[in-house]
């Protein structure tokens, strides 16, 4: 492995985990609602979620899923049902700021089972493993595995700090209810997105 090939690995992993996405929504979310910590417990699920579903597409359950397309069909609904679930959620949240720990924030498994639900993250996973290794090489599979751990959960950890930072300007519920209910037709949209 030379860097002619990490770079473009770190690249690659920077450019689909920064970007716009279901788990990208919901750490923003979850920064402008919860405390801070709470948030980067759904990024760490997400990240270590992520990772394994990665490393599993390189071991090769892509080209399982290809045998067998019930399979992948089964995936997207189930990621399909469960954003919408988590759409409706956010849209019917009363837009009150908590700081207890008692208060539902999606937490760690969340984390960890959105992604293994999540089209995008199954894109990324395919086309880096695709692009980036040949797919049968274990070694090429872990250095990427190892490059996007940190990238990602930097990514995501940016999400949750820029819904923290609007945190602070946006006290009132009424403004926390409009961005909840945009970000919730957001997360509808781009799920039913993922049916065509």
């Amino acid at each position: 492995m030379t860097i002619s090939l990490i770079a473009p690995m770190a690249v690659f992993a920077l450019a689909a985990s920064i970007s716009p996405g279901p788990v990208n929504l919901v750490c923003l979310s979850s920064g402008i609602r919860y405390p801070l910590g709470r948030g980067m417990v759904f990024v760490t699920g997400a990240t270590l979620g992520f990772i394994v579903l990665f490393v599993t597409v390189g071991l090769g359950l892509y080209s399982a899923m290809a045998a067998l397309p019930w399979l992948e069909s089964a995936l997207r609904w189930g990621g399909v049902i469960f954003l919408l679930y988590l759409s409706m959620q956010l849209f019917r949240d009363n837009g009150q700021l908590t700081e207890t720990k008692s208060a539902y924030a999606p937490g760690f498994m969340a984390g960890a089972a959105m992604q293994w639900l999540n089209p995008k993250a199954w894109l990324a996973s395919a086309s880096g493993i695709g692009a980036y290794t040949d797919g049968s090489d274990l070694q090429q599979v872990a250095l990427f595995a190892s490059l996007y751990l940190p990238i990602c959960w930097a990514s995501l950890s940016c999400w949750v700090c820029a819904g923290a930072f609007m945190r602070r300007y946006i006290q009132r519920p009424g403004l926390i209810v409009l961005l909840n209910r945009i970000m919730a037709l957001l997360l509808a949209s781009s799920s039913v997105l993922m049916l065509i």
